[in-house]
This record gives C-alpha cells, structure tokens and sequence, in this order.
C-alpha cells in the first residue's frame, strides 16, 4: 500500500495523532466495525477506567487488523466515540503511542452512549497491499 498524507494550511493544522487527509492505493480496502474494550474471553468490558478500556479497545482492534492481513501502518481513516469529550486528550495520548505515524485520517465524536455501558469505540478503514 501506498499512503500520501494531505495537508494544506488553508485549513486547520490536526489537534492530535491524525493528519487532515490520506490518499492511498492498494489491492484491498478493509472496513473494520466498531471495537469496544471487552475482553475477548468474558465479554465483559476490561475495567470501568477510561484509559483501560481505549487499550483494550485499540488491541481488539489491532487483532481484526492482523487476522485481516493488515498492520496498523495500514490504517487510512479512523473514527473514535468518546461517551465524555473530556476525556479527549487522554484517548489522543493512548492514540499517539499506539498508532505508527504517518498518523492516518480520523474523526472523534462525542455520543451520548454505547453498548454494554463503554465509554470508548474505535472503527478503522485499511488499505492493504
């Protein structure tokens, strides 16, 4: 796969671990559904902390990734779901350490619930070689 990240100054510099656009080109797209921080074993959400739960949701992610043939280098858009927008700049830090730069494209919107009581979603789209 092939990434061009998209910057202009003409619009508003990112406030976090994501560029304002990527084009890429590859063999195979990939549309990744929502992961939450369950684990894997239970079901059960990993803990009712914040941070705990945004990591278990990226390694459940980063597992469909890979069963997909894909890597986190592969990520061209991600979109995060914060139940409390201001815990925004703690889910940007976990981003920024776990996502390989050049950070993809990506959106984070605040919502007033998700299943099971998390407090975090992520969903991704690949492009695969």
């Amino acid at each position: 796969m092939s990434k061009q990240i998209i910057h202009t100054d003409a619009a508003p510099a990112a406030v976090g671990p994501y560029s304002q656009a990527v084009s890429a080109t590859g063999s195979k797209t990939v549309f990744l559904s929502g992961q939450i921080g369950l684990e894997p074993s239970s079901g059960e959400l990993v803990s009712e902390n914040f941070e705990a739960q945004v990591r278990q949701a990226f390694t459940n992610m980063t597992a469909v990734i890979e069963e997909a043939g894909g890597t986190l280098s592969d990520i061209v858009k991600l979109t995060l779901f914060l139940t409390d927008l201001n815990k925004f700049t703690a889910a940007n830090a976990i981003m920024a350490e776990l996502i390989p730069q050049p950070f993809p494209a990506r959106s984070t919107i605040g919502v007033a619930s998700l299943p099971k009581e998390a407090q975090f979603e992520v969903e991704a789209i690949l492009v695969l070689p």
